[in-house]
């Protein structure tokens, strides 16, 4: 179960949530970073198609404002489920949205798919996101090659977590 926080609050993400979520990437990296595929700027169409093909769609609320988005872009039942699209806005970093949002995404997980492990990706410019995933239990399991929207090389640090009951 995430921790208790009074202030935060997590429900699956609904059409009318998407024109608010579309302005958490504050330029092209940090959408690069929550969703590689789209382009920038996020749209509420790209978005709307990536909840389609994804499962577990969830906002986290933070005093009833939507605060954060995350979905799974990967489902195994009964083995492990893959993190995406985790984004949170910008007026609410640094209140613990983002590990409340993990943590929810983590129940999620096993409650539903009955997954024994999390899986997350982040691109080694993401210093924030790789020291999060981290400091939650994460740990790095392989480092593969992807392209940026520009055509650099940059790092896909994948990494997990057992998620116990």
């Amino acid at each position: 179960m995430p921790v208790l926080n009074a202030h935060l609050q997590h429900r699956p993400a609904s059409a009318e949530d998407l024109h608010e979520v579309v302005r958490f990437p504050q330029d092209a990296d940090e959408l690069f970073f929550a969703y590689p595929k789209a382009s920038w700027p996020l749209t509420v169409g790209q978005l709307a198609a990536a909840m389609a093909e994804r499962r577990g769609s969830t906002v986290a609320l933070l005093d009833g404002k939507v605060a954060g988005f995350a979905n799974f872009y990967q489902w195994q039942h009964g083995d492990s489920c893959a993190l995406g699209n985790m984004m949170v806005a910008p007026w609410a970093r640094g209140q613990g949205v983002a590990r409340y949002l993990i943590e929810a995404m983590e129940h999620q997980a096993r409650t539903q798919y009955k997954a024994k492990v999390m899986k997350v990706s982040c691109f080694n410019a993401n210093a924030g996101g790789l020291l999060l995933y981290t400091h939650l239990g994460y740990q790095p399991r392989a480092i593969v090659e992807r392209q940026a929207q520009d055509g650099r090389r940059v790092a896909l640090v994948q990494m997990d977590k057992p998620l116990m009951d």
